[in-house]
Order: structure tokens, then C-alpha cells, then sequence
């Protein structure tokens, strides 16, 4: 029996009439709402159900399914089916940007590559590879393709705590070194970020999150609960965070799962520095999507590298519960997550002067010893874009601009995504301000489909600084197995760098470049029947509140 209190009765009343009014005011405004609601509705109606019959979907599975075989044949009939319709998908979407084809064959050739290297190949399980691909791939076509997953996560992008942290960093530090200085714009960002993100612990929004994200996971791709719940904490917090979500199970889990829960911290980013790659100009909603992209990935590509071959403890989410902070109210939770995120702050500094310096170094060392053999222009990016070109070209990069994307994606493995991501910005900067395409044989800017796969492709904290982090955070937390995460995490690595690539390839795959309405005007000679010239003068128009009719389209195409 549900019992509602009359002040919950009164406050749902009051969201549905304040629900009805957004959708009548402005339906396309309030989309973003709609979303979250309909979210929201369907998961307390699953938990509402899951309690009367006192029976989970989870449980349920076994007993429609009770012959092996049955289960198997059904199984390999919805694979089958699912592969011929995507197999139709893509013939007739990539017929008109064939391009799409290539990023459709880097899936492929990652893919194979992790399985060549897998530790035990004969031993992979194909239903978490083929259904963790399946729900990246399907949360990709949501966000890319259609036009509610484009607003909402849209709208998620927007509420990145830019303009709000303006407020205080601008009262303690002034707007002048706020608005001109990074030290002073981006890191206050982290600190508001940590603050909110402890909020929603201490009123356990984000435990309800995490675990919803991880059943869904768990029940289509039959991992445990213990590795499919760190790896949905990664979503939202760091690679030393989430395993504490699973802190008391960590010495009784296995070798695979703390495979897992690694990879998974690897080939995402945490939420409060996501703010700071924001605010160096990156597209919000790209970086949310890759990180909720990469969760279902990291799972199937760790379930490839190193397989399951023992039993494990928690194949059930009965028994795992999910902590919840010590707090004792808002207030302190709200301190407390600003005080922790100090730490983070100067992390984040340090390490970008510290990496920039490197850098810097590594550059006048190579041109010094290249110079003594007629090379002096050898630098770090250089190497790498040469031995990181085929990587971006299998990405859907194009061969002109695959060089400079290899030389992020080398600067971000082995020094950190900070200055990868920083690099991009002022790629995208450049673009933006209509500089030249080169400039004294440099490429200056790339086109927005190669920043937006790039995005795709940086976002995780996979690289060689992370092995130390990783390798602390979790011995500290479990000692116990500190051999085994050291044995493990140069493999987790690399996998958790083929997770974004493989993340890179399925945005290639999806997302279609906007219309280029400049470049068009340039070298169109205005034809009626173009629907592009059409759509691009009424998007002008529009734009200087403008309206027009076809009669009067025809006017302005004699015109011009």
C-alpha cells in the first residue's frame, strides 16, 4: 500500500500544472523537461511495480528463459536481425557521405585488434561486446539524430555552471582577472561543480541515478553488479571516486572485474572537470554524450580484452548497497564537496604547468638533436602525427586534416587531455575568426565534423599520468589486491583509449555536418531549385526577422 502524504500530493499537483503550462506555453522549449520527466516517470513506475510483485526483471529473465538452448536461439535471431537492419542503415545513410563508411570500418578494426590481444580469446563472451556496442550506439543515435536527445543534452550542456561561477569568482578574485585569466575563469568552475555534486550525494540523487544506469547495463549485458555500478559512477565522478561506490567488495571481486572497473575510469571523464574543457570553448553536449557513451563501451571492450573466467560473488544486485555521505545537512555537504575540490584545483594547475613546461622541453630537445642532422622543425607533435595518422584517418578524419587530429590524440595520451583539449580549442578558436585555412604550411583550424570526432575521441582520462593515479587510488582503497591492479593497468589503459577511439568512430558514424551557409553563398550560382540555397536564405532571413514566400525567393535569386 502506497502512502501519500497531502504536502507530496500538493507538490505533485503543482509540477503537472506547472508541467502543463511549460508544454502549452512553448512545447519546443520545454522539451528538455519533457525528457526528464518522462525519464523520471518510467523509472519510479518500474520501482513502483518491481515492489508490488516483488519480483526484479533481473529475476524474471532466467525463468522465461529456462532452457539454455531457447534463450541461445533467440538470442542469435535478434543479433542476426539487428545486423541486417544496421547493415541497411548504413547503405542507405552513407549514400550521400560515403565518408561515414571509414569511421564504420575504425569500429571494425578496433574492435579486432582488442580481440587479437585479448588475454583469453577463446574465452570471450559475446553478449556484453555485442550489447554494450548496441547501447552506445543507440544513446549516440538518441543524441546525435534526433531532435529531443539534441535538445536535452543540450540543455545538460548549458547547465555547466559557467555564468554561475562568474558570481563568486568575480567577487573574490574581480571581473577583470575573471574574464582574462584562466587560472581565475576555468578552475572556479570545479570548485562550484564538486559543491552541487556532493549536494546530490548527500541527497542521494546521484546513488538513484547511478543505479538505474548500472541495471540497465546489467540486465542486457549480464555483468556483475559490482563492475557495471563503478563503471555507471564514472559517468559523474573520477577514476579514484567511483571504485569507492564498491569500496567493501574490491577484495572479493575478480580479476576481470577490476579489469572493468579500471578501463571504466580510464575512457571516461569526471564531471567536475568537465566544466573546465567546457569553458576552453568545447561543445558541452559532445562532452556529456562521449562520457555517457563511453560507460556501456568500456564494459563490452573490457569484457573483449580480458575475459571472464572465474566465478564471480556478485552476480546480484541484492546485496550491494551504495554508501551515502556522512553529512549531517545541505549546508555541510555544500562545504565540504567546495573544500575537497581544492585539492583538484591545484592538481589541475600544477599539472598543466607542469605538462606545457614538458613540452615545451621535449620540443627544444628534439629540434636541437634534428638540427644537427638538417631536421630542426622535428617536434613532439610532429612524431606524433605521423604515427597516430592512420588512427585519425580510421576515426573518419580526412586525410588533410588527419595529421593535426593525430597530434591531439598523441598529446593526450602521453602527456594529458587538458592540453589536448586546450590545443582543440584553438583550433576551434581560429575557425570561428576566419583565419586561413593554412598559414605558412600550418594548419590552422579543422572542419566541425573532425572537432566534434575529436571531441569524441579525447574524452577520458586515459594516458600515461593516470597509470600512477590509478594504481594509488585503488591499492589505497584495496591493498590487498594491489598486485593485481598493477599487473592490470597498463592494459586497462589501452583499452580505455580504444573505448573513446571506438566512441570517436560511432560520432563519425552519426553525426552530418551542418550546412555551411557561407561557403555555399560563395561558390553557388544561386539556382531556385536548390534546396540548400533555399534553406539558407530563409535561415538569413529569419535570423534578421525576415519572411519571405517562393515568389518572393525567386525575386532575391534574380537578384543576386
Amino acid at each position: 500500500m502506497i502512502h501519500i502524504t497531502p504536502c507530496i500530493l500538493l507538490l505533485a499537483l503543482g509540477y503537472v500544472a506547472y508541467f502543463i503550462a511549460a508544454c502549452v506555453l512553448d512545447f519546443q522549449r520545454a522539451t528538455a523537461l519533457v525528457v526528464l520527466t518522462v525519464l523520471a516517470v518510467f523509472a519510479k513506475s518500474y520501482e513502483l511495480i518491481k515492489n508490488s510483485v516483488a519480483l526484479s526483471l533481473y529475476d524474471t529473465i532466467p525463468c522465461v528463459f529456462h532452457h539454455v538452448e531457447g534463450f541461445l536461439l533467440c538470442c542469435r535471431v535478434f543479433l542476426l536481425v539487428v545486423v541486417v537492419l544496421l547493415v541497411c542503415w548504413l547503405a542507405l545513410d552513407t549514400s550521400k557521405r560515403p565518408e561515414q563508411l571509414i569511421s564504420f570500418g575504425g569500429v571494425c578494426m578496433f574492435i579486432l585488434l582488442i580481440f587479437l590481444f585479448s588475454v583469453h580469446r577463446a574465452e570471450v563472451m559475446w553478449r556484453p561486446v555485442f550489447w554494450g556496442l548496441g547501447l552506445q550506439f543507440c544513446i549516440g543515435l538518441f543524441v546525435i539524430r534526433t531532435q529531443p536527445g539534441f535538445i536535452a543534452f543540450e540543455w545538460l550542456g548549458k547547465q555547466t555552471f559557467l555564468n554561475y561561477t562568474i558570481a563568486g569568482s568575480s567577487f573574490v578574485f574581480g571581473p577583470e582577472l575573471t574574464a582574462k585569466v584562466f587560472a581565475f575563469q576555468a578552475l572556479p568552475i570545479v570548485v562550484f561543480f564538486s559543491s552541487v555534486m556532493s549536494i546530490l550525494y548527500f541527497l542521494g540523487v546521484m546513488q538513484w541515478l547511478i543505479l538505474k544506469i548500472s541495471w540497465v547495463m546489467q540486465i542486457t549485458m549480464g555483468t556483475s553488479a559490482t563492475e557495471t555500478l563503478s563503471v555507471a559512477g564514472n559517468i559523474f565522478v573520477g577514476q579514484t571516486e567511483a571504485p569507492l561506490l564498491i569500496r567493501p567488495y574490491l577484495q572479493d571481486m575478480t580479476k576481470s572485474e577490476i579489469h572493468a572497473v579500471m578501463v571504466g575510469g580510464f575512457a571516461t571523464i569526471a564531471g567536475s572537470v568537465m566544466g573546465a574543457f567546457i569553458s576552453f570553448g568545447i561543445d558541452p553536449s559532445s562532452l556529456i554524450s562521449a562520457s555517457v557513451m563511453a560507460a556501456p563501451c568500456a564494459l563490452a571492450l573490457s569484457k573483449l580484452s580480458y575475459p571472464e573466467t572465474e566465478e564471480s560473488a556478485f552476480t546480484s544486485e541484492k546485496n550491494i548497497k551504495v554508501a551515502c555521505g556522512d553529512e549531517q545537512n545541505i549546508l555541510e555537504a555544500a562545504s565540504n564537496g567546495a573544500s575537497a575540490s581544492i585539492g583538484l584545483v591545484a592538481n589541475i594547475a600544477a599539472n598543466l604547468i607542469a605538462f606545457l613546461a614538458i613540452l615545451e622541453f621535449i620540443n627544444n630537445a628534439l629540434s636541437w638533436f634534428g638540427g644537427m642532422v638538417g631536421f630542426p622543425e622535428i617536434t613532439f607533435e610532429l612524431l606524433c602525427s605521423y604515427v597516430f595518422m592512420p588512427v585519425a584517418f580510421m576515426m573518419g578524419i580526412p586525410y588533410d586534416e588527419s595529421f593535426t587530429v593525430a597530434e591531439l590524440i598523441g598529446t593526450k595520451l602521453f602527456l594529458n587531455e587538458f592540453v589536448a583539449y586546450e590545443k582543440l580549442a584553438t583550433l576551434k578558436i581560429n575557425r570561428l575568426n576566419g583565419l586561413d585555412e593554412l598559414i605558412g604550411g600550418e594548419r590552422q583550424w579543422i572542419s566541425v565534423r573532425s572537432e566534434i570526432i575529436t571531441t569524441y575521441a579525447l574524452c577520458g582520462f586515459a594516458n600515461m599520468s593516470s597509470l600512477g593515479i590509478v594504481i594509488g587510488g585503488l591499492a589505497s582503497i584495496c591493498p590487498s589486491r594491489k598486485g593485481d591492479i598493477s599487473s592490470l593497468v597498463l592494459r586497462a589503459m589501452i583499452t580505455g583509449t580504444c573505448v573513446s577511439l571506438v566512441n570517436s568512430c560511432i560520432a563519425g558514424i552519426l553525426f552530418v555536418p551542418p550546412l555551411d551557409c557561407v561557403k555555399l553563398f560563395q561558390i553557388s550560382d544561386f539556382n531556385a531549385a536548390d534546396t540548400n540555397i533555399k534553406k539558407c536564405c530563409q535561415d538569413l532571413f529569419q535570423r534578421y526577422k525576415f519572411t519571405f514566400s517562393n515568389q518572393t525567393f525567386t525575386w532575391l535569386q534574380a537578384c543576386c
